[in-house]
């Protein structure tokens, strides 16, 4: 090839690749002249609180209903007040117990109790649908036992959970990465314990991260088990960071299949960002926004 020619080839890739950039450029000025995209709002989504502790409450309020956002979960009653006024709702209100010490142990059944009755009391005045509840770890406690002792452990509230008309939910979490030895950590384990316990007002909180790495099978298991999930949370697999196209779940299947069953309650985004967490969590809303 001729210099004369190789340079009249390299010309002309040069205009051709500055006309794409032109023509990218104006198809981005165009995009951005017609605005912020129009929210579906198919989702109600909700953010779990504990996630961006290190943004100040008032900020991280603003910022995620300026996003779309209609509430943050996992809020104090103190917390809660301090965003009221924002308009933003509270879908799960923390907690009765902890994670490792809670309803499978009988002695923890009175102190659960009247913790639980002050929250609902406060679910209830406030128009809040959820109060958040855990199992607590094995500790050598068989399964069986464990689920006699929640269901023997709840019911002495949930009769008051169905008079003020708020949700007792029980979270599945992992036990082999994050909740070492955690008892409800399979969906089938909490359903049992949704009908040994036999309230519309006992659900289970299915979160899509913890599961997918105890069970897989999510869009199947979520499909089967509709009627005993009251809320959802997100999270990125491997690693519980974004929830984009660097893991191994497909959010926007999941957020489709979920609407699929008439589900009309919240998913929370309750992930670790490791970008920018207001634009990784911008970006997470738009992804489940089906």
């Amino acid at each position: 090839m001729s210099d004369s020619m190789d340079q009249t080839r390299r010309d002309a890739i040069k205009a051709a690749a500055v006309g794409v950039l032109g023509a990218l450029g104006a198809g981005t000025v165009r995009a951005e002249e017609k605005g912020p995209a129009k929210i579906k709002g198919n989702i109600k989504q909700s953010v779990c609180r504990w996630c961006y502790g290190k943004i100040p409450l008032d900020q991280f309020a603003a910022e995620v209903k300026r996003m779309g956002f209609k509430s943050i979960d996992l809020l104090t009653p103190d917390e809660f007040l301090k965003i009221k006024a924002t308009g933003l709702t509270c879908a799960m209100v923390t907690g009765i117990s902890s994670i490792e010490k809670c309803l499978n142990r009988k002695e923890e059944h009175e102190r659960c109790e009247a913790t639980a009755r002050k929250l609902i009391d406060f679910a209830a005045a406030e128009g809040l649908p959820s109060v958040i509840c855990f199992s607590g770890n094995r500790k050598g406690m068989p399964d069986d036992e464990g689920l006699e002792n929640c269901a023997t452990g709840i019911k002495r509230f949930i009769a008051y959970a169905e008079e003020k008309k708020v949700n007792i939910v029980m979270e599945l979490l992992n036990s082999r990465v994050n909740h070492p030895d955690y008892m409800c950590d399979h969906t089938d384990w909490g359903v049992k314990l949704c009908k040994k316990v036999g309230s519309e007002r006992f659900k289970l909180l299915y979160d899509i991260y913890h599961m997918q790495i105890m069970e897989g099978n999510v869009i199947e298991t979520i499909k089967a088990n509709k009627d005993y999930i009251a809320h959802y949370h997100t999270g990125g697999v491997p690693g519980r960071a974004e929830i984009d196209e660097t893991q191994e779940l497909n959010y926007p299947a999941i957020m489709k299949a979920i609407l699929e069953t008439g589900y009309q309650g919240y998913v929370a985004q309750e992930f670790i960002p490791k970008r920018d967490p207001l634009v990784s969590l911008e970006q997470s809303f738009k992804i489940c926004d089906v």
